[in-house]
């Protein structure tokens, strides 16, 4: 079953991701959701584990993700319709080992997705084997009256069995860690005569519980909403196993009823019946919880919240990482999103202030309403700003771990096309802020020294560089931050237009003053020097917005 499922997910891990981090804005599509991907990768462990990571990168909150593990109990169950169909009404034995040497061959192949395509019908094939191992090598009642009655024990308790083996799948799930590969064993057990229906039923619902603690164990070493998401996938099962053992006999008698209904034998008359009634009471039961439990998806994320309270993240030191940690490279959607959120808090924490103040404006003035020339006009009273300083304790540290993360997940990940230039535009948006602290550093000194020089033509000069780069920042800030972004970003492009086009214009206007003797050589050097500068900077602010902000992609566009 592990390599089976290892193989799915490696075939379609990338497309069942994506469809997990679009497709669970309504309880519908998460339920349908999580439906598909367990169905397609054949194991609901598997893709709790994803909703768990998802969570603990913040693509799927916590309504989303009960949504997701709804369907994903509800995919599981097509496993045990798999085995009882293919292991016990067809005989897959004598097609099983052709399969291993068909899908053997697959794996000489180059192409990695056929590499894949051959492990997956390795796994399928060794799956009936075992199963064919297991049948043969299970005790004949008949000839071990004693293990019948060692099993009697148990069996003839009333409630107090169902209750036992309830536990007994529980353990079995947790030990094992497949709900898939227990309800195979269980399978085996009833096809064999060891435990009645109401025994494997009982088992069935323990296995429900039992396949949680592969989330919660997870989610140990996850921030509060992975704790929160795995939780809320152990609260649901368990709701659902109370009202079930409410109702445990005559929903049995109902399974038993739809079971002959269908053209089968009693599951309480006939042993070979119980596989078949067995998988049916493992659907209709997860489709009604779902079903009951749907509407109650609120109250379920409130419980959950009280027993995991929102916990305050640990106050980091100034040049740590907030978003990258070790398990965010597990998946490309996770590495990605985590890098988002690291390069625009860089932005919004670092670059920004250190711009800002190394011009000498207040950032509150920049998102205010407060007319630009005016902001120029009034900022004279001198920061003291030490770009140098700022960069070593507020950038540098986080910037060579956003590459270094970045590095990561583009060589130890399988990432497609889209995925690996998303990763390049993230380092290239990170290079660019480290070039905006260059530029910005040597304006920073001029600034400081012109800005009350008693020349008021240098004065002048210096307010039109600052006025020029008030302007970008305002409207970066009005691009990422307002819905209706589209204008500010056509008027960023304009702005860059320009950047490059008066080039030639400031040069002139320098010219002039030289030639008037408004200014002295050492003032001309300086502003040849800082317009150039400012006009590199406008061009690389613009383009950090456009690649950290520019792309709305629900995976990424995380503020």
């Amino acid at each position: 079953m592990k390599v089976m499922s290892d193989a799915l997910l490696l075939l379609a891990g990338n497309k069942m991701r994506s469809i997990l981090a679009r497709m669970t804005s309504n309880r519908v599509f998460g339920i349908s959701t999580g439906f598909l991907i367990t169905s397609v990768i054949q194991s609901s462990s598997a893709t709790t584990l994803m909703v768990v990571s998802f969570a603990n990168a913040g693509l799927l909150t916590l309504v989303e993700s009960i949504g997701v593990i709804m369907g994903a109990n509800i995919g599981t169950t097509i496993t045990a319709w798999l085995i009882t169909i293919l292991g016990f009404k067809v005989s897959m034995s004598t097609i099983a080992l052709p399969l291993v040497g068909f899908g053997f061959g697959f794996t000489f192949l180059k192409k990695e997705q056929f590499k894949n395509l051959g492990s997956f019908i390795i796994g399928f094939a060794l799956l009936f084997i075992g199963l064919q191992f297991l049948k043969e090598a299970m005790p004949d009642i008949k000839n071990n009256p004693e293990l019948l009655e060692f099993l009697s024990r148990y069996t003839d308790l009333g409630f107090l069995s169902i209750l036992i083996f309830l536990l007994i799948g529980t353990l079995l799930t947790v030990i094992i860690q497949s709900s898939s590969a227990t309800m195979a064993l269980t399978l085996i057990m009833t096809a064999q005569g060891w435990i009645p229906f109401e025994m494997a039923a009982a088992m069935v619902l323990g296995e429900n519980v039992g396949t949680t603690i592969t989330a919660n164990l997870a989610a140990i070493i996850g921030n509060f909403k992975a704790k929160q998401t795995a939780r809320a996938h152990l609260i649901f099962n368990l709701m659902g196993v109370f009202w079930m053992l409410i109702l445990f006999y005559p929903f049995l008698k109902m399974v038993s009823w739809l079971s002959m209904y269908l053209g089968s034998e009693s599951p309480y008359i006939s042993a070979a019946a119980i596989p078949v009634a067995i998988s049916l009471f493992h659907t209709t039961f997860n489709i009604t919880n779902t079903f009951l439990l749907v509407w109650f998806v609120k109250p379920i994320a409130k419980l959950v919240e009280y027993l995991v309270p929102v916990k305050v993240q640990d106050v980091k030191t100034i040049d740590e990482p907030k978003f990258l940690t070790k398990h965010v490279l597990e998946y490309p959607e996770t590495a990605i999103a985590a890098l988002v959120k690291e390069s625009k808090y860089l932005y919004k924490n670092a670059i920004f202030e250190i711009v800002a103040h190394a011009l000498n404006i207040h950032r509150a003035d920049i998102i205010s309403d407060i007319k630009v020339k005016k902001i120029v006009k009034k900022s004279k009273v001198l920061f003291d700003t030490n770009v140098r300083e700022l960069y070593g304790t507020k950038v540098k540290n986080i910037y060579g771990q956003i590459i270094n993360y970045a590095t990561k997940a583009q060589s130890s990940l399988t990432l497609n096309e889209t995925q690996n230039k998303q990763i390049s535009e993230l380092k290239i948006a990170n290079r660019k802020m480290v070039e905006i602290i260059r530029d910005v550093k040597e304006l920073s000194r001029n600034v400081t020294l012109y800005l009350n020089s008693d020349n008021k033509y240098i004065r002048k000069e210096y307010d039109k560089i600052r006025n020029k780069a008030v302007k970008v920042l305002r409207t970066i800030h009005l691009f990422r931050t307002e819905k209706e972004n589209e204008v500010f970003h056509k008027k960023l492009v304009k702005l860059k237009r320009e950047a490059k086009t008066n080039i030639h214009s400031d040069n002139l206007e320098i010219d002039e003053l030289i030639r008037k003797d408004l200014i002295t050589v050492d003032m001309a050097s300086s502003l040849f020097n800082d317009f150039e500068n400012v006009n590199d900077m406008i061009d690389n602010l613009i383009d950090v917005a456009d690649l950290l902000y520019g792309k709305k992609d629900m995976l990424l566009d995380s503020d």
